[in-house]
């Protein structure tokens, strides 16, 4: 189990998303979105919305960080292990509460909206339960696991056996020793990825990025005139002329 676990499902995982990102593009370029539901309601959506995406945000980019930066790459830099520790703890639990926050307000509008019930597909369902177990487990994993003066040590196990499955030599015993809720967390997030072409989570691979580096709009003042008149075109003549 453990090699399937550490070993196997990583690259499953990987290859469901590369595999189902083409897939999705090249026949359900239609379906490549997130359904909004934005005209059936608007006020509850206005706030929840942008605390779930920011929130979540913030979790992925200290994921990425533990993950991927070497503890010997922050004490090169003078960032103290209680340093780092503290920072973990107290922004991954602020972008953790956010993102619940955000995400139970989203469970709320759809439960109690009828429109937008209605418009809930199973898949819908599938992908609410999946987040809120991977987020909520996620903070009890760390909260329970970690106090003010000191927690577990992710970056010595979660982190190495992560950039070894790069280097396609993943180091499986590493995770033998890691907490049962360290792992847990881990396999909810490896299914999410595997599933993210074939949900509403695909539209993350639509952000407008391009918009950061788009050349500015320019805009021109009208014609000296009535507001919405039109210079008439050459060679025609108005009909009340």
């Amino acid at each position: 189990m453990d090699t399937f676990l550490w070993s196997a499902l990583p690259y499953i995982a990987f290859a469901c998303l590369v595999v189902g990102l083409v897939w999705r593009y090249r026949y359900d370029q239609f379906g490549w979105t997130t359904r909004s539901s934005e005209v059936y309601e608007s006020r509850l959506l206005r706030w929840a919305s942008p605390a779930f995406h920011y929130g979540i945000l913030f979790v992925l980019a200290g994921h990425l960080i533990g993950l991927f930066v070497p503890k010997s790459w922050t004490d090169a830099v003078g960032v103290s292990e209680h340093s780092y520790h503290l920072l973990s703890l107290v922004g991954g639990t602020v972008a953790g509460v956010l993102a619940v926050a955000g995400l139970a307000a989203l469970v709320y509008r759809r439960r109690t909206n009828t429109p937008v019930f209605r418009a809930t597909t199973w898949n819908d369902k599938i992908v609410y339960l999946l987040l809120v177990g991977e987020i909520g487990f996620g903070m009890y994993t760390k909260l329970t696991n970690s106090g003010l003066s000191h927690g577990y040590d992710y970056r010595d196990t979660i982190g190495p056996w992560a950039r070894s499955l790069f280097a396609l030599h993943p180091r499986t015993g590493l995770m033998a020793t890691v907490p049962t809720t360290y792992q847990a967390h881990a396999v909810i997030g490896m299914v999410i990825i595997g599933m993210v072409p074939f949900t509403r989570l695909v539209h993350m691979f639509s952000a407008p990025w391009f918009y950061l580096f788009r050349p500015y709009v320019v805009y021109r003042s009208r014609p000296v005139g009535r507001i919405g008149e039109r210079p008439a075109r050459p060679g025609w003549e108005s009909i009340d002329a």
